[in-house]
């Protein structure tokens, strides 16, 4: 390719959401050595929105300026003590990513097969599911800072990863990250019961006992996973949506016990530490009467998957503004009930939240 521009480029197709919009310009190269460049020059004292695959994105005005990294490689680096070390480019596909370890015979990342979105912004949201989080497989972090034209290596320490957090995260427009590596076991090393199968029904879906420990691998959790989703969660390429759109609130011991009490039903978990608890948002939303239903604003298409109560869904003419209106009402509504504060997991784009 190298460098591609197109003016006026529609976003429609790069977001998962499906939302009518557009960039004023956006840049594309396959190559992170044009980086420097292209920073130096036409990005100069820009902050051009990075775009991948767009499945963490609610566009509610489209950019003056965007750049997406084609970048698509992924090989193995070394392979040490049962464990394989993997760099995978920005720009490939996460499920790819997942699929092209396990036929490799490396295991960790099969609880997050099939979420949408590309390897470099799996770091930025520390991406999760079924009890993983993707910083516990990650060793380390390229990145291109912006402003100095410089390429910096971050171990996983430095990413500072924290539920659906990052160093990244928190300085969008400092960071863009060009590729990642990744430690994972080797399968024919792993015992079967290392793997993370007592989480959100996968032992039920693989039809196993209770006290199963053997007798299956990384792919039969990967397989159950992609079945679960499936299932559970709208297809963006059928109805727009960027999965889950609010993180579980983690809230002090106190505060969560004192809900618990009062709704036994109410699923929680041990927070970031003992001291806290995270709660679902998904049964706090669905307490409130959302699930299923669509906003009774504008083109009436901005709505709540009737498959889970956490996905916001577009079904076919929803704007950006309305899928944020919806979003602004259902937190208002789990406020009001349950005083508790949910948060978007999506970047919002042209608004605040």
């Amino acid at each position: 390719m190298s460098v591609r521009r197109i003016e006026r480029a529609p976003l429609r197709t790069r977001n998962t959401f499906g939302v009518e919009a557009s960039a004023g310009l956006l840049i594309e190269t396959d190559d992170a050595d044009d980086l420097p460049a292209l920073f130096a020059d036409e990005l100069h004292a820009a902050s051009p929105l990075i775009i991948g695959g767009g499945s963490n994105l609610l566009i509610v005005e489209g950019p003056a300026l965007a750049l997406n990294l084609d970048t698509q490689a992924i090989r193995t680096l070394d392979v040490h003590d049962d464990r394989a070390i993997i760099h995978a480019d920005a720009g490939v596909a996460w499920h790819r990513l997942v699929m092209w370890t396990l036929e490799q015979g490396y295991a960790g990342l099969e609880n997050l097969a099939l979420i949408p979105g590309t390897v470099g912004a799996a770091p930025i949201q520390n991406i999760g599911a079924y009890g993983v989080e993707v910083g516990e497989r990650i060793r380390a972090v390229e990145v291109f800072e912006r402003a100095t034209g410089a390429f910096h290596r971050f171990d996983a320490a430095a990413c500072a990863f924290a539920y659906r957090d990052s160093a990244f995260k928190r300085e969008l427009d400092r960071w863009l990250i060009v590729a990642v590596e990744f430690e994972l076991p080797l399968a024919r090393a792993l015992d079967a019961g290392s793997l993370k199968i007592d989480y959100a029904g996968i032992r039920e879906e693989m039809g196993l006992a209770a006290d199963a420990r053997s007798g299956y691998g990384a792919h039969d959790v990967a397989d159950a996973v992609i079945r679960l989703r499936r299932r559970k969660l709208p297809d963006p390429a059928v109805v727009g949506n960027a999965g889950s759109f609010f993180k579980n609130p983690i809230l002090p011991a106190a505060q969560a016990d004192a809900l618990l009490a009062e709704y036994r039903q109410l699923p929680a978990f041990r927070g970031d530490s003992d001291a806290t608890r995270k709660l679902s948002a998904a049964w706090l939303i669905d307490a409130c009467g959302w699930k299923g239903r669509r906003a009774a604003i504008g083109s009436g298409d901005a709505g709540v998957a009737a498959q889970h109560a956490l996905v916001l869904v577009n079904h076919g003419r929803a704007t950006g503004a309305e899928l944020l209106a919806l979003a602004r009402d259902i937190a208002a509504d789990v406020q009001a009930r349950f005083g508790v504060a949910i948060e978007p997991e999506p970047r919002i784009v042209g608004a605040r939240w």
